[in-house]
């Protein structure tokens, strides 16, 4: 290995400059020295922003998978291409972060954890709101074992009207899904990392396409065009676990709601209960008497001076990096994210069928 590591991006759109590009970039051992876009001028410009001055350019990403001094490759397209370039990526000897969801697919995301297992490079996906400093605090409480036996939870990525209606995210082709496989994939994620319980035993699913069809609506990025609205607008699950725990899954781009909630969730347990609806809340009983706790989660305490801390898209990055220069395993492990992408694919065919979907 280099004394620095050296990165190359495929897919320079939105969350590559909004989240990877500027986190990466920041890190001392780093160097960005490739950049990968079907729309040249996309990766031209991110180069040029957050590349080294000979970073290289590319619109096909098998010609940068050829570069064997590219020590690690950052996978920020839509869902439908995440798998086939992780593998290639992979099986060109580099270590792969990629973006969430892992795959369009279950088959998919498999694929991706045996070609990781295979070559002994390593895999990461993108759920960076486990980096947050609420999730962070609520899964030290988690792993102390303050909650007890967590039996139910609830996930919850809903928003009123903020659909996004640019790139491919309304292409079920490109995507898989709308809002559940979007959103609902970070809440169901950080769901199961509370819990620490990856073992499914049954999924019911609902799925809507009401509020999408609908011209000329209020949305916080401007109407979206009804005929380019081929994904639902609501997802909803009901899954239950081996252990016989039950985690109530909801998530929506347009809902008439006002309850709305984003990449957070709600716990139940035998000795107490965190939600992060009002801030970080922790409940329980002590001495015969109730209490909920709101954790000041601020690193600050004097007047004009709000203390310093890391952002989860910071944190993400530096300890992906630190995962690979060190040899330790990744905080998003890939078998954790295969079984958000199996839960997802099981409330989709469960919405189809109208029938419960059993894992054996």
């Amino acid at each position: 290995m280099t004394e620095k590591l050296k990165v190359a991006i495929i897919g320079c759109g939105g969350i590559a400059n909004g989240k990877h590009l500027p986190s990466l970039s920041k890190i001392e051992q780093v160097e960005i020295v490739a950049f990968c876009d079907i729309e040249i001028e996309k990766a031209k410009k991110a180069a040029e922003k957050y590349g080294t001055s000979e970073a290289a350019v590319y619109g096909d990403y098998k010609q940068l998978l050829k570069d064997p001094s590219i020590d690690v490759v950052h996978v920020c397209t839509p869902n439908i291409s995440h798998a086939e370039i992780s593998i290639a990526a992979l099986e060109s000897g580099k270590h792969v972060m990629c973006e969430k969801p892992m795959a369009k697919t279950y088959e998919e995301a498999k694929a991706m954890v045996e070609a990781a297992e295979r070559t002994g490079k390593k895999l990461t996906i993108g759920y960076n709101n486990r980096y947050r400093q609420d999730s962070q605090y609520l899964h030290k409480v988690c792993q102390r074992g303050d909650l007890g036996e967590i039996y139910y939870a609830k996930a919850h990525a809903i928003r009123r009207r903020a659909v996004p209606t640019w790139g491919v995210f309304l292409d079920e082709e490109k995507q898989g899904g709308g809002p559940l496989i979007d959103i609902g994939t970070h809440a169901l994620d950080l769901t199961l990392w509370m819990m620490d319980n990856y073992k499914p035993k049954s999924v019911m699913g609902t799925t809507y396409h009401k509020l999408g069809k609908k011209k000329d609506a209020a949305n916080a990025w401007g109407p979206w065009d009804p005929e380019k609205f081929t994904v639902e607008d609501s997802a909803f699950g009901f899954i239950t676990m081996e252990n016989g725990a039950t985690i109530v899954l909801e998530s929506s781009w347009a809902l008439n709601t006002l309850d709305v909630d984003e990449a957070k969730c709600s716990l139940s347990g035998t000795e107490g209960g965190a939600d992060m609806k009002d801030g970080l809340r922790i409940n329980g009983e002590n001495f015969g008497k109730l209490y909920t706790t709101n954790v000041e989660l601020g690193s600050g305490g004097v007047a004009f001076y709000d203390g310093k801390a890391e952002n989860d898209s910071d944190m993400e990055a530096r300890l992906w990096i630190e995962s690979i220069l060190n040899d330790t395993e990744p905080v998003v492990k890939p078998r954790e994210a295969l079984v958000v992408t199996q839960i997802l694919e099981a409330i989709y065919e469960s919405a189809k069928t109208g029938k419960a979907v059993y894992f054996s």
